[in-house]
């Protein structure tokens, strides 16, 4: 969101704010805006903002892909790391792909960090989306959601293409 001021005298000076709602964010964030004026030596400014957000928790991977042949059994794995100097604890919550995908949490550092395993279950051609949701004791960060995204299908390549058939 931009505020600004309408009009400025030759000569005088005025004032640009920027804001950023941060949520959803994490780590380095980089921003621009650009600013249009009526000076014929700057008629176009670009502004950046680069700032770090600061989360209590950090997801390295809220999207886990499985793209390929059916037959195909792959391995996605998300990090979960504590931000704050407060243990971490995570708790499975709501599990839609039952079937289709396992899980598997593993505590990497005592209630520190975490890793999400992710591992489809090879079945004929199929398309399907879902969600784990996690539970943690972090009231900054109650809940952690994966989206988990599966396309399987004979003469796919890994992202989703047709392979040229040889004859």
């Amino acid at each position: 969101m931009a505020q600004f001021d309408r009009a400025i005298p030759p000569g005088g000076a005025g004032s640009i704010t920027l804001k950023l709602k941060t949520k959803g964010y994490q780590g380095t964030v980089l921003k621009a805006a650009r600013v249009r004026t009526n000076d014929p030596n700057n008629q176009e400014l670009m502004l950046r903002i680069k700032g770090s957000v600061k989360v209590a928790v950090f997801v390295s991977n809220r999207y886990i892909y499985f793209f390929g042949a059916p037959d195909q059994s792959i391995t996605r794995v998300a990090e979960v790391r504590a931000e704050r100097k407060k243990p971490l604890e995570l708790t499975p919550q709501e599990f839609t792909l039952e079937g289709k995908v396992t899980y598997d949490i593993k505590e990497v550092e005592k209630g520190r960090k975490y890793t999400v395993q992710f591992t489809n279950i090879p079945v004929p051609d199929q398309h399907y989306r879902g969600i784990l949701k996690l539970k943690t004791n972090y009231p900054e960060k109650p809940e952690i959601t994966f989206t988990i995204v599966g396309r399987f299908r004979d003469n796919m390549g890994d992202m989703g293409r047709p392979r040229n058939k040889v004859k």
